[in-house]
């Protein structure tokens, strides 16, 4: 089971003897629970929160725990601090994803719990319009706290509600925001507390964690010596700022809450995934995190400062290549590099019906391409009456691929070689030039990507910058050798690169770097206009997106998900924020509209992410773990 503990200290408390007491109760409650650890502080202004899934020891020597606590105790402001923490043992929601850990927020407390509800299903189906953002049987007693909390303002009756209707062992602990109290509950006495009147008061999980605490020579003038007391199974208790425990009969020592607009008195603010510290560039979004980013005196970033205007050459110049490559006949006069994503059905769409040509469809099929955009794929073709052409990799084979350098950069874990997971898609160039030669027909259109989607941050952080050549983002000669050094660097101090994919990773990086091709690509001629693409899409086509994103953009690769999810947990940004910035600059959407677009964006896509950990056969709890606990960009 896990373990739980909690204090109320009052003004004066110094930071160190604070620190101290909450890191020897954090190293007691390990021994209930290692895989997760969580806190949460009652500041005078705010709940903050902090969890991740490591075990207490590491956690509490964490760069983000110091800056955490030392933050919280500041808001403080010399007054009563509250703090509530949790060490646990998994029994339900991988402990990978962060809020599948404790404390628990939700709309009016944050709270933590031991024991197991056997009954979460039957609640779920009772009260089955109760919010639920994790995984954890955990989150309906705090979810039905909440709910209770509109209809009754006595919390001891609104415990009592809740635990007529839970079934199982509870011990629970709660951050109160509309009456900034501490909420404790026992239906089993798995509760101790020590309390020092107007001074003190400390819980934990154990007897035998609190008499460490107590009998502590550190923590004496702090505590006072206080008794161990259990707290009595069935009794709600509430521990006010003041450090005094308020009876059910002494309801109105509790302050009374001050609600306005459904606003709560205290904001909740949980800083295990949400990034307040990025700074923004004033006229697009891109954060400091981004590398190779300055900002002038205005905050405007150097990339809208270097940024060139998307330039198009036209559909007149477009219609003069294509013009000499029409045919009489019914035979194909040309091929579409057909992905399954927007752009490429898109292109599709248009290169038959706007241009008037007849293409064959070719899809390089290398083991990520997802079934939404074989379902895509297949409906254009259907409906255009087109031809489709389909090479297919060796799927078993990449997947390995894929994993092999995916276990090699957990053990290394570094930004700039993320672009190694997708290396086995970029033989879709050779097996077009492939198709090309097979067909007999030389025209080829590539219609996935545009100047919009242009990132920079992925060679970016290999330490190599692109540079505009011809219209178009890109590397020179000097910088592909940069980018290749770079790997080589990293394939010498992590060994584990050095594996059985070497050889389809060098081939990707000769099929995207060194090969020359003479492809048309379709958005360099016609301007990419997002609504109207997913409009011509979705009506004539009946096109889809992934269920479980609100963007329409890489529905057709299956690792998207998964590095998105990476860039943004360490760099507090992924591919969206450098699509929305560009729709800025072209004057698309506004920034506002881009703020919020991206916050819908980036929320992390786990039901792909698990069937990609699935197919390519890594353990997803155990890699996301990991990549929490990368150290975020500063």
């Amino acid at each position: 089971m896990c373990g739980i503990f909690g204090v109320v200290l009052k003004e004066s408390t110094s930071i160190s003897d604070i620190r101290s007491l909450v890191s020897e109760l954090f190293k007691l409650a390990e021994k209930r629970g290692r895989d997760a650890s969580g806190i949460a502080v009652m500041t005078d202004s705010s709940i903050r929160v902090l969890k991740k899934p490591i075990a207490a020891r590491r956690f509490i020597k964490s760069q983000e725990f110091e800056r955490f606590l030392t933050e919280s105790i500041a808001e403080c402001r010399g007054k009563s601090i509250v703090i509530i923490g949790h060490a646990r043992l998994v029994t339900s929601g991988s402990h990978g994803r962060g809020e599948n850990n404790q404390p628990v927020v939700c709309e009016t407390v944050v709270g933590i719990h031991n024991g197991i509800l056997v009954n979460e299903l039957e609640i779920r189906d009772r009260f089955n319009d109760l919010p639920r953002t994790t995984l954890l049987d955990s989150e309906a007693i705090f979810r039905l706290i909440d709910r209770y909390r509109k209809e009754d303002n006595s919390l001891h009756s609104v415990i009592d509600k809740v635990h007529s209707v839970v079934e199982g062992e509870s011990s629970i602990a709660f951050l109160d925001a509309t009456m900034s109290v501490l909420g404790l509950y026992s239906n089993v006495g798995g509760v101790y507390f020590a309390a020092t009147p107007g001074r003190s008061f400390i819980f934990a999980s154990e007897k035998f964690f609190l008499s460490k605490i107590v009998r502590n020579r550190r923590f004496k003038d702090l505590l006072g010596g206080s008794d161990i007391k259990q707290l009595r199974p069935r009794i709600p208790y509430i521990v006010s700022r003041t450090c005094e425990i308020v009876s059910r009969d002494s309801s109105a020592m509790v302050p009374k809450p001050n609600v306005r607009d459904n606003q709560v008195n205290l904001p909740v603010i949980d800083t295990s995934s949400s990034r307040p510290d990025l700074h923004r560039c004033t006229r697009c979004i891109l954060p400091h995190t981004f590398p190779n980013i300055s900002f002038d005196s205005e905050g405007v970033c150097s990339v809208c400062r270097d940024y060139r205007p998307d330039q198009h050459e036209g559909v007149d110049a477009l219609k003069k290549i294509v013009e000499r490559y029409k045919t009489k006949g019914d035979d194909a006069n040309c091929i579409v590099a057909l992905s399954g994503g927007r752009d490429s059905c898109y292109g599709l769409h248009y290169v038959k019906n706007e241009l008037g040509l007849r293409p064959i469809a070719f899809t390089y099929d290398w083991a990520m391409v997802t079934d939404v955009a074989r379902r895509n794929c297949s409906q254009m073709c259907a409906a255009l009456g087109v031809e489709h052409i389909v090479r297919s990799a060796d799927i078993a084979k990449k997947r390995r691929n894929i994993r092999m350098n995916i276990d090699a950069w957990l053990h290394r874990p570094k930004l700039g070689v993320i672009p190694l997971f997708m290396a086995g898609d970029k033989q879709f160039f050779h097996y077009a030039s492939s198709v090309s030669k097979q067909t007999g027909i030389p025209l080829v259109f590539f219609c996935a990507g545009n100047n919009l989607e242009l990132t920079r941050f992925k060679t970016g952080f290999a330490g190599v910058s692109e540079t505009f050549t011809n219209g178009m983002l890109g590397l020179g000669p000097l910088q592909r050798i940069q980018l290749l050094l770079y790997y080589v660097r990293e394939a010498i101090l992590n060994p584990r690169y050095i594996n059985r994919s070497l050889l389809d990773s060098l081939f990707a990086f000769y099929s995207t770097y060194i090969h020359q091709r003479d492809f048309v690509y379709l958005y360099r001629y016609v301007k990419w206009d997002g609504e109207v693409i997913e409009r011509t899409l979705e009506d004539q086509y009946g096109w889809r997106s992934p269920e479980d994103s609100p963007s329409s953009w890489r529905i057709g690769d299956g690792t998207a998900a998964f590095y998105n999810y990476i860039y943004g947990t360490v760099a507090g940004f992924t591919e969206h924020d450098t699509f929305r910035s560009n729709q800025i600059r072209e004057r698309q959407i506004t920034r506002e509209e881009a703020l919020a677009l991206v916050e819908l964006d980036n929320v992390p896509r786990f039901a792909s992410i698990e069937e990609y950990a699935r197919q390519v056969g890594f353990n997803m709890d155990d890699t996301l773990a990991v990549i929490a606990n990368i150290p975020k960009l500063q």
